[in-house]
């Protein structure tokens, strides 16, 4: 018999999971932009590292987290997850940004197939063979979310987390920065990553409740995130995809 408690650990331990670092949805292969700062010089200390993941949250964390709680919300529907596609596409103007949000999100959704064998993933595998590279990552996040029995803020909550763990942890081998100052630069912005869940579950939840298509849902831009997208794209070495 399956009782609360046990269905509260299991929330709790897939949670984890599926924001575990090390979870192969290819999330150790970006950076998230920081390796094109540290080559432009703009990251060097572990200053730096802390305004760049502030400046990353409250711009990508923030559009991420909602796009992950509205694909929450409609995923059983392929055709409403491809609309939201095509405004997270929007949202991001860079195509090299793009590719590695989708990348991540293939990637997402083929690790979550083989994990949770069990799950259904109906509606995001549908979008994804409507879509020529697939949906990008915050959508499938949402989506496989769902589907493996996480709650809306849940799917929020990692999306606004991912979106500077995994720039955070590439420092230690761009900058060699020390663990325990990464560390405690995310720690710094746990509050904030809260805060941003909690509204991007509330921005999510009006937007499919006035029949928007997520033309409403944060917009925040990050222009030399897109820029430097472009030019990393274009290096010969590098040590991350983004």
């Amino acid at each position: 018999m399956t009782t609360a408690g046990s269905s509260t650990a299991h929330a709790t331990s897939t949670l984890l999971t599926l924001a575990d670092g090390r979870f192969p949805a290819g999330g150790h292969a970006h950076s998230g932009g920081l390796e094109e700062a540290v080559g432009d010089g703009r990251a060097r200390t572990i200053d730096d590292l802390g305004s760049f993941l502030a400046g990353r949250l409250h711009t990508i964390g923030r559009v991420e987290a909602s796009q992950a709680a509205f694909a929450w919300l409609v995923a059983p529907s392929a055709t409403r997850l491809a609309l939201l596609h095509a405004e997270a596409a929007a949202r991001s103007p860079s195509p090299a940004q793009r590719d590695a949000s989708t990348a991540q999100g293939r990637a997402l959704l083929r690790a979550a197939k083989n994990v949770w064998p069990a799950a259904r993933f109906d509606g995001v595998s549908a979008a994804a063979v409507q879509l020529a590279r697939g949906p990008m990552y915050a959508i499938v996040l949402g989506a496989v979310g769902r589907a493996i029995g996480l709650g809306i803020a849940e799917v929020a909550l990692v999306a606004a987390q991912v979106a500077v763990s995994g720039p955070a942890w590439a420092s230690t081998r761009l900058l060699g920065t020390d663990p325990f100052a990464v560390m405690g630069c995310l720690a710094k912005l746990a509050p904030t990553i809260e805060e941003i869940a909690h509204h991007a579950v509330a921005q999510a939840r009006d937007a499919v409740a006035t029949g928007d298509k997520g033309a409403s849902l944060p917009a925040c831009a990050a222009p030399l995130l897109e820029i430097g997208a472009e030019r990393h794209a274009c290096w010969e070495v590098r040590l991350f995809a983004s």
